[in-house]
């Protein structure tokens, strides 16, 4: 599996620019002429809509939002956020379910690794913080946080889409929507939740290297035509 870091922490891709490229190696992972591939990048300010968004998520301001063919509804990318797209052949016959919680698995991993405790929170996709019940402080308890978002679309066998890992963005370009459709959790980020700077440039090796391992043994085993 090829890791392609396309400059996260130097550079910032424009949604489009990445859109194409993830179509034309998604072509070539289909076709055999080039191994499975995960890009890793960190994204120009951009809305995205996935095929569920209703109406109400998006931008009150009329920001204007790319409409994509992903699964999930309305999200946010930007600076300070960690992409990866893997583009995968999944093993037949096709799981997409089980391989949305590989995805899961390994940026659980990546916030454990850097000290976050992160879960699974039933019915809904992406990593989560957990709420608190009560606090000590007697300061208001907590709603469920969402650190990670995931949205997927399997096509010819091969994966699309992916992953975004609040690393420490700006937390308020989440306010203008109702972030994945959900009104009742909040968004949070590494930064945010461990009380320190948790960049791009950190956590990209290390989702790289937990995604090789989580995917991995869902992928095809292909000989590469040439």
């Amino acid at each position: 599996m090829e890791l392609v870091d396309l400059g996260a922490g130097r550079r910032l891709v424009p949604y489009e620019e990445a859109w194409a490229l993830q179509r034309e190696i998604h072509g070539e992972v289909a076709d055999g002429s080039r191994p499975d591939t995960v890009l890793l990048l960190e994204h120009e300010s951009v809305y995205t809509a996935g095929k569920r968004t209703a109406p109400w998520d998006r931008p009150v301001d009329g920001t204007p939002v790319v409409d994509v063919d992903r699964g999930g509804r309305i999200t946010w990318h930007g600076p300070g956020q960690l992409v990866a797209y893997p583009l995968v052949r999944l093993r037949e016959p096709v799981d997409v379910v089980a391989y949305v919680r590989a995805l899961e698995s390994a940026v659980m991993t990546v916030c454990s690794r850097l000290g976050l405790a992160t879960a699974r929170v039933e019915g809904r996709s992406g990593v989560w913080v957990l709420g608190d019940e009560s606090r000590a402080d007697g300061t208001p308890p907590r709603r469920d946080r969402k650190v990670a978002a995931i949205g997927v679309r399997v096509a010819r066998g091969v994966t699309m889409h992916g992953v975004a890992l609040n690393c420490d963005p700006d937390l308020g370009a989440f306010g203008r929507i109702v972030p994945c459709g959900i009104d009742d959790a909040d968004v949070t980020s590494l930064a945010a939740e461990l009380g320190r700077d948790v960049t791009v440039t950190e956590a990209l090796p290390m989702l790289g290297e937990e995604l090789v391992a989580a995917v991995g043994p869902l992928a095809r085993v292909e000989e590469i035509i040439g």
